[in-house]
């Protein structure tokens, strides 16, 4: 149940090349929704859609469920990522107990879809552990404070977190967490789906759409996608103007093998920065250990290797039944300015277009409440959360605490007046990519496994950031906004929607 490249060797949650769904856009259709983005938002939000009788059709540029969402390392969790003492202080209580109360609700959700349509994806429940690491800015003194003032008894302090081979020291407790097989799981939505009347494409981009009128969707290939309601569930909203509320993060993640049974099925999170999120696959003889961590601003460093390095010396210095390195992959999350995710309306201006975007490192419940939440609201019903996920709500936190995000989006403009990387294409190795000055402008170079050099702008289709080589990925990524493109040229991860713009060769 992963997929692999062996030439990079990374390797990821994928249930087959061709993902969960394969049928192709052959003409023009309507429909009484159209969703964008065939992941877990998406595909939730088309469940629940479909389930009441309303015609959807799901497109994705890629293969249903083979984006964004087949590289999580699938927690499902109520303890959420920015902690609750911010969540209280940034929106007040009552946000925060409902904050917490509808990631509950997304593992009972998924828990309910999982038994009533008999998805055999690994669902379990298991305790998740919040403890404390060297130089850390968190206080779990003050997020049980926060927790019991809420009313969320069941948060405990307890000595060490369940686990005989890792001394965690004092952690948090949160009871009742979950994990899954996200592809299995997408699998299972996906078949449901499509008995229920709904339609999946994939390798069908997006491009443009309307709102306002008659709303429709218009595809690469120029094919129009006429629909009642729109749903932007893409990792980032295509055609939205959302970039200084959504900095884009790369998480890193290993799975090592471990004698089966060795390890506690437990989830932990430490309270680093970055921090590091643990949990087991069970496999047939053998058990995988799932370490992630080592999150960076997309584009602001080129060293994955080294970060896999750093995840297999943490891991192995702390659980001595690892025995080797099976996996690593990366991904890319979107952070918000306040702590959570934004789902409802895109605007007023277009009512009938709705957004899920901003994972905020809890990306497979954020994606379940975002599907119960946009279907509510197409459906007309009422919603205890619409307040709290409002998009157009306004950022709460100080100026002390958005500024450095700011800069981190800004200081990468300054490689226009920069040096490139190396002088001359002679200097990049095969799989290799480096950023070429030529006079006023700059070239992203790759050579690829057969010496071919593919030669694009390195100016970001965007807003014209420079963008940088990924080694890990082979990818191009923007530095400023996380737009990121393949090597040649063509755009994987939006805001950026057009490809890395050709050079001339001169003859």
């Amino acid at each position: 149940m992963w997929k692999s490249d062996e030439g990079r060797n990374i390797s990821y949650w994928q249930t087959s090349e061709e993902g969960v769904a394969a049928e192709r856009l052959a003409d023009s259709i309507e429909t009484d929704v159209c969703v964008i983005g065939g992941g877990i938002a998406g595909l939730t939000t088309a469940y629940f859609l479909t389930k009441t009788g309303k015609q959807v059709v799901v497109i994705d540029d890629g293969p249903i469920g083979g984006g964004e969402t087949a590289r999580t390392t699938a927690h499902l969790s109520n303890a959420i990522d920015d902690r609750l003492y911010r969540i209280a202080k940034w929106h007040g209580d009552d946000k925060a107990k409902l904050a917490f109360a509808s990631h509950s609700r997304a593992i009972e959700e998924i828990e309910k879809i999982v038994t009533t349509e008999q998805i055999d994806c690994d669902f379990s429940r298991l305790d998740g552990y919040l403890f404390e690491s060297e130089g850390n800015d968190d206080d779990l003194d003050e997020e049980l404070d926060t927790a019991h003032r809420l009313g969320l008894e069941q948060i405990e302090m307890v000595d060490r977190a369940g686990l005989k081979e890792f001394d965690t020291g004092r952690a948090l407790r949160f009871p009742n967490q979950g994990q899954f097989h996200i592809l299995k799981y997408l699998s299972g939505l996906a078949r449901i789906i499509e008995q229920n009347g709904g339609r999946l494409f994939s390798n069908t981009r997006a491009v443009e759409w309307k709102g306002e009128g008659s709303p429709r969707v218009k595809t690469g290939d120029g094919r129009i996608v006429k629909a009642g309601s729109i749903v932007l569930a893409t990792n980032y909203p295509i055609m939205s103007k959302m970039f200084a509320k959504l900095p884009a993060y790369r998480t890193y993640a290993i799975g090592v093998r471990i004698p089966k049974g060795s390890v506690e099925k437990v989830l932990l999170w430490d309270t680093g920065d970055p921090y590091h999120y643990i949990r087991i696959q069970e496999e047939d003889g053998y058990d995988v250990l799932i370490v992630g961590g080592e999150d960076h601003r997309t584009g602001q460093a080129n060293d994955g290797e080294e970060r896999f390095r750093n995840l297999w010396k943490w891991t192995a210095a702390r659980f001595p039944s690892a025995e080797k390195l099976l996996h690593k992959w990366s991904g890319q999350c979107f952070e918000t300015h306040d702590g959570l995710a934004f789902i409802g309306r895109f605007s007023d201006d277009e009512p009938n277009v709705f957004l899920i975007t901003g994972d905020s490192g809890m990306g497979m419940t954020h994606g379940t409440i975002g599907g119960m939440l946009v279907s509510d609201l197409i459906l007309g019903r009422e919603n205890p959360w619409s307040e709290v996920y409002e998009p157009s709500r306004l950022a709460t936190q100080s100026i002390v605490e958005a500024v450095p995000e700011v800069i981190k989006s800004t200081v990468p403009f300054v490689d226009h007046i920069t040096p490139g990387d190396v002088s001359s294409v002679d200097e990049i190795g095969k799989g290799e990519g480096a950023i070429i000055r030529d006079g006023m402008s700059k070239i992203a170079v790759y050579r690829d496994d057969e010496g071919k050099l593919h030669k694009r702008s390195a100016t970001c289709t965007h807003m014209g950031c420079i963008v940088r080589f990924n080694s890990s990925e082979k990818t191009w990524d923007c530095p400023c906004h996380g737009s990121r493109f393949g090597t040649d040229g063509h755009p994987i991860n939006t805001p950026a929607m057009s490809p890395l713009a050709a050079v001339e060769e001169e003859t």
